[in-house]
């Protein structure tokens, strides 16, 4: 067994594609528009339009929504044209129930809020420019999916 079929089973070729396509969705956004695409803005600047909380009331979000929202649909229907195209529209499941997703989901938005970004934000974006604080922010998100990983394997198994 070759050393990339144990971390990668079903191949790592598609990995590199999807971070490829990824990066460069993300760096021709920044060159034809100067805009930089993270998903955790987006989220708080979709959430301008129902909470009138002062956080998302900033016009740091509030003049930037329109244009995110539009980012979040292009994602979406990026996943959907590659699943129809590539999954032959066959359904992916999990056998993770439903409150773990949740609770899981909950912990991200969390995390997300404290590090100041997610890890596309920090990882793609933040790297990309060559920001010190997003180079820590990888490293302590990869440390820490590191340790959880291997807990939680140790306790499941």
């Amino acid at each position: 067994m070759s050393i990339l079929q144990t971390p990668f089973p079903v191949g790592w070729q598609h990995y590199l594609l999807g971070g490829l396509c990824l990066g460069a969705g993300v760096a021709l956004l920044f060159l034809f528009t100067g805009r930089i695409g993270s998903m955790s803005t987006v989220f708080s600047s979709t959430w301008s339009y129902v909470v009138r909380r002062p956080f998302f009331q900033q016009a740091r979000l509030v003049d930037t929504r329109g244009w995110r929202l539009l980012y979040a649909l292009g994602l979406i229907l990026g996943a959907l044209a590659w699943w129809l195209w590539r999954g032959a529209g066959v359904a992916e499941g999990t056998q993770v129930p439903w409150w773990l997703l949740l609770a899981g989901g909950f912990v991200a938005g969390y995390g997300a809020r404290l590090g100041n970004g997610c890890t596309s934000g920090h990882g793609i974006c933040g790297l990309g420019s060559l920001q010190w604080p997003s180079a820590l922010a990888v490293l302590t998100f990869m440390a820490t999916a590191f340790i959880t990983a291997n807990l939680v394997t140790r306790w499941i198994v």
